[in-house]
């Protein structure tokens, strides 16, 4: 079978400029810009701009991008200097070279979400982030997204209105038409930076264009990119070589002469393909025409976890196959750790369903046809054994041994138990559901932290690594396992690359939950659950995308839905015996707000202007002291001096030690046999901070000689009249409350529809020694269980812990392994007691 490759270059004919080649090589002159370059320019203008404004010619698009976002960048102060720290705010669904080239430029890439039908930047974000950082956004990027000719209008607004600058990446566009038929841009007061790669539907090797209605700005431009000098040798302007070379502009000659002919053919087989899959989901596309450099499709939401398996069945099938742009922006490690990431829900859902299937100017529109053939039937065959399983047990047509209410890292840490015994096909058989809002399970919300873990890289490898199915434990060679494995004897791992880690693992176990007869519900969220019998439930689901509502029957629920901070807490918190919320005046954020991605620049933001800002920061948890560490270390940095932030906690802050000759050997020894875990000799095995917390907790306790940060300084809070905590809060320009999490309720109802009062609503633990729900009294409720952050459980007997303990202990392996499997053992013993 002939291959259909996804991308060829496409070279033109050149036959007719041989003469202009060699007069180029008779020159000795093969990159100065000459007669051959400005031909090309000017016949691009006038051929696909309707003669409205100038081109200039550069060596590729990236190099376009860095000078018009250095350009554009220098509005904001009259002239070409962009001031320290300024943002380029762009949209998450684009190439590499985007965000690459503004920070080239010295700016800091401003992330944000996409719209969910034509997958360009939201305009919804974009004006929320102008309003928000105001002068901090030096530039507007928008990509014109895979060739669509975006509203530009749109962008000149936002130019008058907020003084921005804007550079539109328009890499795949070059041959796209508008409304009025003319090529994309044409007009734009701004520079649209157009690609000549081999892989772009104008191709010719390598080469770019930058165009504008605005002749002045590409006269300054083209200064720019030949090193900056204007009409003589010295520069005047900040420059780099960006020309183009003179064969290359004759190649680009050629090219120009078919494009109108090259770029209708492959419309003709984008409209192949959407004909041919009526069922699959097609960007939303604006302007007369498009310059089609492939043709990007959505796999349905449900299956899209199976995309390798889908892309390996096309290839096999003869048939190329990309994922552009996937990762994008907001999941590659270099923009994780240099970018300002705005939550990406919407780009996240469409990066992880993306496909790119093949359009040449060799391939026929037969060919469009069984390439868009392949992706049906590959999609089918993943299809077909889920729907005789549905057929046979669809949501609510039986009784669940067990539902799942939440596919986050502690309910899928359930199912991670339950492999480690080899139970889960058992399990799943006998009835399992899992309910989980989002698209897929496993990750949760946890990358979406911008911080470190505060368990090793082993703990995550350990729920897959030599695992007895092995298609998890091949995920400890997967990228994102490499990614954690990369890890291993750090202090932590990096949140936003444990997430990929999770998401797979829960890919993995939702195919073997449905292999074996069980049912993962994404999309879907349960509104609460009704006590309806002996040993009976009815969890009402809702499915988001439709609203639709059915009750599913279950002999037990584990509610897995996580904790958070509500806001009414605040509300009523005291500290030193004064209302927290009058203390802080306005200046209050929670720990999770600052520990999020974006939460850091949060901060920056409300201290911006103040020369030596204090912080508060409230409480004794691992996320007090990680939101310090996460304040001193993140760049660019706070100008925080001696004693800008101050801890204010209760009770005295206590490290880890893997054994009290551990302790001893670093001079430590506040702590007495109750501290010590008899299981594993553990000092402070629960109450104690580990990795990054405990290091800073290490060197603000002076242990071992270690030297304090002169920037933190601890309180502990003598009690009501404590009139130094209550100054420092009401000096603090900022006020962090780290107050622990609460878990997220989900009503639970008697026989008669009245509400079961919960421990849990008093502020009390959730849940009992057993990992059971516990009402008000205190007594077990029959069938109902709950784990995961915020649950309230505390290990005990052959788990471990010191006597000392008082809290609730929360951790990823716990549930994966002990804690995960109390839960199997009572939901499978019940599972035998109802059989007999």
């Amino acid at each position: 079978m002939i291959r259909l490759p996804l991308i060829a270059p496409n070279p033109p004919r050149l036959s007719e400029h041989l003469d202009a080649l060699r007069r180029v090589e008779a020159s000795g002159v093969f990159s100065n810009n000459g007669p051959e370059v400005r031909a090309f320019e000017a016949g691009v203008t006038d051929t696909l701009f309707g003669g409205h404004g100038a081109c200039l010619a550069v060596g590729n698009a990236t190099l376009g991008l860095m000078l018009a976002i250095r350009h554009a960048s220098g509005m904001r102060t009259g002239g070409l200097d962009p001031k320290q720290g300024t943002l380029a705010l762009m949209p998450a669904l684009t190439f590499a070279a985007t965000a690459q080239a503004a920070a080239w430029a010295g700016l800091t890439p401003l992330v944000c979400d996409i719209d969910p039908d034509d997958w360009g930047a939201c305009a919804l974000e974009e004006e929320r982030l102008l309003q928000r950082h105001g002068e901090r956004i030096g530039v507007v990027v928008p990509y014109a997204t895979f060739g669509n000719a975006i509203d530009l209008d749109r962008y000149v607004h936002f130019q008058r209105r907020y003084g921005v600058g804007v550079v539109v990446d328009a890499a795949s566009s070059l041959g796209t038409l508008d409304d009025a038929g003319l090529g994309f841009g044409a007009r734009a007061p701004f520079a649209v930076v157009h690609s000549m790669h081999a892989t772009k539907t104008f191709a010719v090797g390598e080469g770019g264009l930058i165009h504008s209605g605005d002749v002045d700005l590409i006269a300054t431009l083209r200064s720019m990119g030949n090193f900056g000098f204007e009409g003589s040798r010295n520069a005047t302007l900040p420059g780099i070589n960006a020309k183009l070379p003179e064969i290359t502009a004759i190649i680009a000659q050629a090219k120009l002469a078919e494009i109108d002919a090259v770029t209708d053919h492959r419309a003709v087989l984008e409209d192949a393909y959407r004909t041919t899959l009526p069922d699959f989901q097609f960007q939303a596309v604006s302007g007369r025409r498009r310059a089609m450099q492939f043709m990007p499709v959505l796999l349905p939401e449900h299956i899209a976890h199976h995309r390798d398996a889908i892309v390996e069945s096309i290839e096999a099938d003869g048939v190329g196959c990309g994922r552009y742009f996937s990762p994008h922006l907001g999941e590659q490690p270099w923009f994780q750790a240099t970018a300002m990431i705005e939550p990406t829900p919407v780009a996240d859902r469409i990066a992880g369903r993306m496909l790119s299937l093949p359009i040449t100017d060799a391939m026929s529109v037969e060919d469009a046809r069984r390439a868009a053939t392949a992706l049906a039937s590959a999609c089918a065959a993943i299809l077909r054994p889920r729907d005789r399983r549905a057929s046979v047990r669809g949501p609510g047509g039986a009784i669940a041994s067990v539902v799942v209410i939440g596919g986050g890292p502690a309910g899928t840490a359930m199912l991670t138990s339950a492999t480690k015994r080899g139970l889960l096909p058992d399990l799943a058989a006998s009835g399992l559901m899992v309910i989980e809002r989002g698209n897929a399970i496993g990750g949760g919300r946890l990358g979406r932290y911008a911080i470190t873990s505060d368990s090793t890289a082993q703990t995550f490898l350990t729920a897959v690594r030599d695992n007895v199915h092995p298609e998890l434990a091949r995920l400890v060679d997967h990228p994102a396992g490499r990614a954690v494995a990369a890890h291993e004897g750090a202090l932590g791992v990096p949140l936003t690359e444990v997430g990929p880690l999770l998401r797979a693992t829960g890919d993995r176990l939702t195919d073997i939950v449905r292999e074996n007869g069980g049912t993962v519900l994404t999309g879907h969220e349960a509104l609460g659950a009704k006590r309806v019998g002996d040993g009976l439930w009815s969890v009402q689901v809702r499915r988001l995308s439709d609203g639709h509502v059915f009750d599913q029957l279950a002999r037990n629920v584990v509610v897995a839905t996580g904790g958070h901070q509500p806001l009414d807490r605040l509300a009523t918190q005291r500290v030193a015996g004064a209302s927290l919320v009058d203390l802080a005046s306005g200046r209050l954020l929670q720990s999770d707000d600052v520990l999020t991605v974006g939460g850091f620049e949060k901060v920056a933001d409300i201290l911006t202007g103040k020369r030596n800002p204090k912080i508060a920061v409230i409480g004794g948890s691992t996320s007090a002291l990680t939101t310090i560490a996460l304040l001193l270390k993140s760049q660019p940095a706070l100008p925080l001096g001696a004693g800008a932030v101050t801890l204010l906690h209760r009770r005295p802050l206590r490290p880890f030690y893997h054994s009290v000759e551990a302790a001893h050997a670093e001079g430590f020894t506040d702590f007495g046999p109750d501290d010590i875990c008899p299981v594993s000799g553990f000092v402070y095995r629960l109450a104690g901070f580990r990795l990054e917390a405990r290091d800073l907790v290490l060197r603000m306790l002076g242990i071992d000689g270690r030297a304090p940060d002169p920037r933190v300084t601890l309180h502990r809070i003598s009690g009501d009249d404590d009139a130094r905590a209550r100054a420092t809060i009401e000096e603090a320009d900022l006020v962090v409350a780290a107050l622990g999490y609460r878990p997220i309720g989900m009503p639970i109802a008697d026989r008669d529809g009245t509400q079961i009062p919960l421990a849990a609503h008093d502020g009390q633990p959730m849940v009992d020694r057993h990992c059971r729900i516990v009402d008000a009294d205190g007594a077990p409720i029959p069938g109902l269980y709950g784990l995961g952050l915020a649950a309230g459980f505390v290990p005990w007997g052959p788990l471990g812990g010191e006597s000392s303990f008082s809290g609730q202990a929360n951790g990823l392996w716990l549930w994966q392994n002990d804690v995960g499997l109390m839960i199997i053992d009572q939901v499978m013993a019940s599972k035998a007691l109802a059989a007999a």
